[in-house]
């Protein structure tokens, strides 16, 4: 065989599950760190009382993962700890198709005030940060 009939029957064999997984592994560990570093609000820094039963975790909750198109809108739900947010993003990672364009996307009105460094938990912010690392994230996906 051919140096080319084996790079094709490897591409049609071997290499759709191995991209898949190296694809499904970046964006899992991409939302991984986006909503672990998102900050939770700490109401004992804020300059006035908190509203009567606030409680932290809402920028944190609306990291949204969509396929293909831009997810719009945010939801009101709160996730202080992000394991509710990271397990719906693991569940439509691994749930969809690996092949196209993954987006994780916080709408927040609020959301490039923090990337911008606003928030003291997050003063280099996010998703910039992330974004420096997506080298060693593919790397890593692939050794793995």
């Amino acid at each position: 065989m051919s140096f080319t009939a084996d790079m094709n029957k490897f591409c049609k064999k071997e290499a759709p599950g191995y991209l898949d997984r190296v694809v499904r592994k970046t964006v899992i560990e991409i939302g991984t760190r986006l909503v672990y570093r998102s900050p939770v609000g700490d109401a004992d820094y804020w300059r006035s009382p908190p509203p009567p039963g606030y409680v932290g975790g809402r920028f944190r909750a609306n990291w949204q993962y969509s396929f293909g198109v831009k997810a719009s809108g945010f939801t009101d739900a709160v996730d202080g700890s992000g394991a509710g947010t990271l397990s719906a993003i693991v569940g439509s990672a691994l749930g969809g198709n690996a092949v196209g364009v993954h987006f994780l996307t916080n709408n927040l009105p609020y959301a490039q005030r923090i990337e911008d460094g606003w928030s003291r938990q997050a003063p280099a912010g996010i998703v910039g940060r992330v974004e420096l690392e997506f080298a060693s994230i593919v790397r890593q996906a692939k050794a793995s």
